[in-house]
């Protein structure tokens, strides 16, 4: 991890390996997000070398039982919380093969940039194996189950420009720029104000499935709460004196 400002920049370091998640990984993954520095307030996910991540490491996939595979995976499930419902927002920078639990890892986190090389796949349907990382809860949500079990069915690989288009990727850059632009977003997002940046992350979600009545009703609770924070009070204060930017077309 390599601390930037108030960012940290997290690299995935196998690049022989193309990246591919063993066990030691994810639990290094979950014992850097679970125990972030206080100044951090925003974080960058990258692959080192060619690819962001191949998937499961099948050369190290181990033969359990019913009971021990469900552990196995509750264990994915608790790193990759981590990174989604933890302190700070966080950005993946992709790029190669965004494939399998690659693919599952990029889904925890909160923005996904990936340059023009990046591919998409799940495997695990042609492999005779299902994802268990949080696959099957967060992957459909940014493109619908339809297209998530085509993907499984088929094993259907989409482009970066498709990926962008469906909704894998919130920015689509040039090779090579995927790393530094995530790491220019994470830079703006760790100026937020930190309650904003924590109701965003974690309220906006429930909201998103919450009945209608209920959603409006946490969305007041959040509002207020957010806007008391002191930093929110100076904030809107700079605003109405003239002292901060107003937003302009892009």
């Amino acid at each position: 991890m390599d601390i930037q400002g108030q960012v940290a920049v997290v690299g995935l370091s196998r690049p022989t390996k193309r990246n591919a998640l063993n066990d030691g990984l994810v639990e290094a993954l979950r014992d850097v997000f679970q125990n972030l520095p206080t100044e951090v307030a925003a974080a960058v996910i990258h692959g080192q070398g060619e690819h962001f991540c191949a998937g499961l490491d099948l050369s190290e996939l181990k033969e359990r039982d019913a009971g021990a595979g469900v552990l196995h995976s509750r264990s994915w499930h608790v790193a990759l919380n981590a990174i989604e419902q933890g302190r700070v927002p966080v950005v993946a920078a992709l790029h190669g093969a965004v494939v399998g639990g690659g693919l599952e890892l990029a889904s925890a986190c909160h923005i996904r940039v990936a340059d023009e090389s990046t591919f998409y796949a799940l495997p695990e349907g042609t492999r005779g194996i299902f994802v268990g990382g949080g696959g099957s809860v967060r992957i459909p949500k940014l493109i619908g189950a339809a297209r998530m079990t085509d993907m499984m069915l088929t094993g259907r690989v989409y482009n970066a420009q498709d990926g962008e288009r469906i909704g894998l990727a919130q920015y689509l850059v040039p090779v090579g720029d995927a790393l530094s632009h995530a790491i220019t977003l994470a830079t703006r997002i760790a100026t937020n104000a930190p309650l904003t940046n924590f109701a965003l992350m974690h309220a906006l979600p429930r909201i998103a499935e919450q009945a209608a009545d209920h959603g409006f009703f946490t969305e007041a609770l959040i509002s207020s709460i957010a806007q008391a924070d002191p930093q929110a009070k100076a904030r809107v204060n700079a605003f109405l004196q003239g002292k901060a930017a107003k937003v302009t077309k892009a």
